[in-house]
């Protein structure tokens, strides 16, 4: 697998604007589905606390004198080279209008703002999907040469022709069968201070006139904030041996009022250690937004 080593981290603006410009010579769809192989590596990548304690402020995770880093930031931090692939020629999906469908986190080890981790991005899959075709993306921070936290994040390309499988879908249900824990009224410039702490300045985010043309009433609210919000509620601080995995549902429009729901499970690690864990879902206007659950993890790599 080609590595590149970065010897600091890509622009995220710049590359998501090479990106969309390079998205209209990627249309159609790809007809091998053969994962690029380039893996991008970040040694020494630096947390800003500034930026960090600011992450932490909109994303509503309690103040933390530890200095553990919020187990969804780590994505942020390497979400410039996730992007860097995405935008790149050999990646055969146009960046512009990729759909964050699903993530799942699993932390060994709390990073903390002192930290240095080496970030490494690299494309696992490409898999046809009954909508188009799904990648996945994966991110792993290393401390040490030891593997501390990864991701494996899901995005798809809608397009026509798709000929993946197309699962058995049933109706929603009208009610959640978990219990209601907060209600959380999100103001319309959610999006634009997300952007600020993320770098992810995506147009769906930003503006109803910025996210009209490409098919949203109003501006919708960051799949990553969604998640980091609802993490905030459901992972203990200073939690370490963990995994978080989430599926979004239906966009969350700005201005809105969402619920979160929730309830605590028993879980059984692959060592079979005991332990507990969380179920929960966001849900606002009759529609699941974010399904997802927290469980123990024996922490392997």
């Amino acid at each position: 697998m080609p590595t590149r080593t970065l010897a600091a981290p890509p622009r995220l603006p710049l590359v998501l604007a090479r990106g969309a410009l390079g998205s209209r010579r990627k249309r159609g769809w790809p007809r091998a589905l053969a994962a690029p192989t380039d893996r991008l590596v970040l040694p020494a990548a630096r947390i800003d606390p500034g930026r960090l304690a600011a992450y932490a402020r909109v994303c509503g995770y309690p103040d933390n004198a530890s200095g553990a880093v919020p187990l969804t930031y780590p994505h942020i931090l390497g979400f410039p080279l996730a992007a860097q692939l995405m935008a790149d020629r050999a990646f055969p999906l146009p960046l512009l209008g990729l759909v964050h469908t699903s993530i799942e986190i699993t932390q060994v080890r709390a990073l903390r703002a002192t930290d240095r981790p080496e970030l490494t991005v690299h494309t696992s899959a490409l898999r046809p999907h009954h909508r188009g075709t799904e990648a996945v993306l994966v991110t792993e921070a290393r401390l040490h040469g030891e593997l501390v936290w990864s991701d494996r994040s899901t995005y798809l390309a809608r397009h026509s022709g798709a000929t993946g499988p197309r699962p058995d879908e049933a109706p929603e249900p009208a009610g959640s069968t978990l219990a209601a824990v907060a209600t959380w009224r999100l103001t319309a410039d959610l999006g634009r201070r997300h952007a600020r702490v993320s770098g992810d300045y995506n147009p769906i985010h930003l503006h109803p006139w910025t996210a009209k043309p490409l098919g949203f009433p109003r501006a919708i609210a960051h799949g990553m904030w969604t998640v980091a919000r609802c993490a905030a509620e459901a992972v203990p601080l200073n939690a370490d041996r963990i995994t978080l995995r989430a599926t979004f549902g239906a966009p969350v429009l700005l201005p809105g009022t969402v619920t979160y729901t929730a309830e605590t499970t028993s879980e059984t690690t692959s060592e079979t250690t005991p332990g507990t864990g969380t179920r929960f879902e966001l849900r606002g206007d009759g529609r699941v937004h974010l399904t997802g659950e927290v469980v123990p993890s024996a922490g392997r790599s």
